[in-house]
């Protein structure tokens, strides 16, 4: 097959990326490993982690038509309450952790509806579920990338004048022979002040296994997992007591704290307002990342809330998935972990009421479009990161480091994020790191290889440390990246010219910025404060 944009991987960055190449009138083939489209909003099953001023500004257009028709599909098709269906924001599970909290399957329905015409005008092929298992090279240029199909087996080659690596784990990077890192680099490399002393390659990030639940009469328990007894005593040396327990460390004081959980409280969801500024907002489990609040539909509706559980205790760092050969080892571990977490919540957590278990709680797979009750695919946090023109530093928009100043004003920004610097337990031992951060430009440089030429990063995999990771990997700046890397290599197909060309060329900076602009990329802040 031959396209015009190769973009493999189908997350949030990926569907970016296909759609800005489709609006600038490029062909594209768009592949993807799991059944769903959208990545961590969906297959990964991870509402919205999102900045205060996201019903404001600080995301691309094409995002905020998303999130509207996210809003939309909820009007248009579930049984809202009079009240709920007015409110102009609506967040249909009245969660904490976001201004917008919903079921995946609807971001997964809208997703499919923007990319619909352009598979109507065959002007987009989307390869599912595939993934890449080769590529050729030629010089400093990618010139193709085989996929294998999930099930079958069967191959296909892609050939295209721009490919786009929008995986969630950066699989492309390796298969080219494109420089990159991973883990925490060193402190005299980087200069950050949260980075160790020495590189630490294989020291990443924690990856969860997502699940939603909800809690009805009766008893619903079901198999103990078979190493339901090790998970049951595990204690990490930092937690302050056994993973499987209302204890975790408090993430931005790191001492330890209780959690509560009390499924389907009376609560009025119009009245809860999520706002990270104000609190990490994870007191109560069952509400942090609630995706259906029954008050928000007639009565009847819901038998229940529906609560996602991507909480502290469901985070593996007993090893690290990528560039190792027992990979699938610890994705299974990390499976098993999140089913021990749902068996014990059943059997054995500790109620208010001085009992033990929640027997009515019951997966619900069905939502998630599994059969095992979990999300089809693991939530990664780090991605392997390509050796950029620019890396991104912490000193560069921590609010410890820049104060007043805010973060550092990239004069070639393609886009903007914000969020703390959030890093969860890592394979090396290490305690969560989360430290304030200042609303952050992206800088252009940090989606340009030092030395391929055609291959783009459209996912985490862009030129990030490991500790400016923790605030470049969530949702709406996943988008902004692949949205960003889709219409530079639409850009550089129209001036024929390189992507390296165009940020170090002053006239070709500016019309490329004007482009960005014009499609509703935003390319810098208001004047407000870190948090």
């Amino acid at each position: 097959m031959h396209t015009d944009v190769l973009v493999v991987g189908g997350g949030l960055g990926g569907v970016a990326a296909a759609l800005a190449a489709l609006r600038s009138g490029r062909s594209v083939v768009l592949t993807e490993e799991f059944d769903w489209l959208g990545g961590q909003l969906t297959s990964q099953a991870v509402p919205p982690d999102e900045h205060t001023w996201v019903e404001q500004f600080g995301v691309t257009a094409s995002y905020r038509a998303l999130r509207d028709g996210i809003r939309e599909y909820y009007r248009r098709y579930y049984p809202l309450t009079a009240a709920s269906r007015a409110t102009a924001q609506l967040n249909p599970g009245a969660g904490y952790v976001s201004k917008l909290c919903h079921e995946p399957r609807v971001a997964l329905a809208v997703l499919e509806g923007m990319l619909a015409p352009y598979r109507a005008g065959r002007r987009l092929e989307v390869l599912q579920p595939y993934v890449p298992v080769a590529a050729e090279t030629d010089g400093d240029r990618v010139t193709a990338v085989t996929v294998k199909h999930r099930d079958t087996g069967e191959q296909l080659t892609v050939t295209a004048p721009y490919i786009l690596d929008a995986t969630e784990t950066g699989e492309l990077l390796p298969l080219t022979g494109t420089e990159y890192v991973t883990g925490f680099e060193a402190q005299s490399e980087t200069g950050e002040p949260s980075a160790p002393g020495e590189a630490q390659p294989m020291n990443m990030q924690a990856v969860s296994y997502c699940f939603a639940i909800d809690h009805v009469d009766g008893d619903h328990v079901g198999d103990k997992p078979a190493n339901y007894a090790f998970w049951r005593n595990y204690q990490p040396s930092f937690w302050g007591d056994r993973l499987l327990s209302w204890t975790a460390p408090n993430p931005r004081t790191l001492e330890s704290s209780q959690r509560t959980f009390t499924p389907n409280p009376d609560d009025d969801p119009l009245g809860v307002v999520a706002d990270q500024r104000l609190t990490g907002g994870d007191t109560n489990l069952w509400t942090f990342r609630r995706i259906a609040a029954r008050r928000h539909f007639e009565p009847g509706a819901y038998a229940s809330d529906i609560c996602l559980v991507n909480w502290p205790m469901i985070d593996y760092f007993e090893g690290s998935v990528i560039d190792v050969p027992d990979a699938d080892k610890h994705l299974a571990a990390a499976k098993e972990l999140s089913q021990s977490v749902f068996y014990w919540l059943q059997t054995e957590a500790p109620r208010p009421d001085g009992g033990a278990g929640f027997p009515g709680l019951r997966l619900r797979g069905d939502l998630l479009g599994s059969t095992d009750g979990l999300a089809q695919a693991p939530y990664i946090r780090e991605s392997r990161r390509i050796k950029a023109e620019y890396t991104v530093v912490e000193q560069d928009l921590s609010v410890a480091v820049r104060g007043e100043r805010g973060a550092v004003e990239y004069d070639d920004s393609v886009g903007v994020g914000m969020y703390r610097i959030d890093l969860h337990p890592s394979t090396g031992g290490d305690n969560y790191i989360d430290v304030a951060g200042s609303p952050f430009r992206i800088p252009l440089g940090s989606l340009i290889p030092q030395r391929v030429e055609n291959l783009l990063p459209a996912n985490k995999n862009l030129g990030t440390t490991h500790i400016t990771n923790g605030c470049y990997r969530l949702h709406p700046v996943e988008w902004n990246i692949g949205e960003s890397a889709g219409l530079l290599a639409a850009f550089c197909l129209e001036h024929q010219v390189s992507p390296r060309a165009v940020r170090n060329t002053p006239a070709l900076l500016s019309e490329f910025q004007s482009r960005l602009v014009a499609d509703g990329v935003e390319l810098g802040w208001p004047d407000v404060t870190g948090y």
